[in-house]
């Protein structure tokens, strides 16, 4: 029997499968959800306009009402902490927090990627898989009329100036390190 190779959509849905198992099993040792590690990773991530209850929802395709949940619980064991917005007082940030952050670094799988880094041939082009992957996403995310997302430095609202760095869309000056976090504004060239 021939069998067809796989497409990388099948691939990526192989691989999610493997690391979520990983992150299951570090989860459970540390009396955390798979949704808690999500959003705690999440957290880490996002920028200063990503960091609301919608947007975790958003990108993580879950309710607002699981999400809420959620945050409530992970705000009673001490690994975020809830901030209104200063101009927007309807508007909730979320903060990541050092036992939050803690708790996260010990749940992620980084020994799974770096043992299978090390199983790669030495002539293997890390950034040519990127390109596929990163339009394998783009796709997905049109098909599932999805929020884009994306590093904030590559959307085509970044602008670097003489004082640093800079949003056209929302009109304001941008951390070194906003640039370099996901953003739900996000909008590709």
């Amino acid at each position: 029997m021939i069998m067809n190779k796989p497409n990388v959509f099948e691939l990526i849905e192989r691989m999610a499968a493997l690391i979520r198992s990983e992150e299951r099993k570090r989860c459970a040792e540390l009396k955390l959800q798979l949704v808690h590690f999500q959003i705690l990773e999440y957290l880490a991530e996002c920028n200063k306009y990503s960091d609301t209850p919608a947007a975790i929802a958003n990108y993580l395709g879950m309710t607002r009402g699981t999400i809420s949940q959620t945050l409530i619980l992970l705000e009673k064991r001490g690994l975020i902490e809830k901030n209104q917005d200063q101009h927007d007082k309807r508007v909730l940030h979320i903060k990541l927090l050092l036992e939050g952050e803690r708790l996260l670094n010990k749940a992620k799988p980084d020994f799974l990627f770096s043992k299978a880094t090390e199983l790669l041939p030495d002539n293997f082009d890390m950034l040519a898989g990127e390109t596929v992957f990163t339009e394998a996403l783009l796709a997905l995310q049109k098909a599932n009329n999805s929020q884009s997302f994306g590093i904030c430095k590559s959307c085509q609202n970044f602008r670097q100036t003489s004082n640093g760095f800079f949003c056209d869309l929302t009109q304001e000056n941008l951390t070194e390190q906003d640039s370099e976090k996901i953003c739900q504004e996000y909008s590709a060239h």
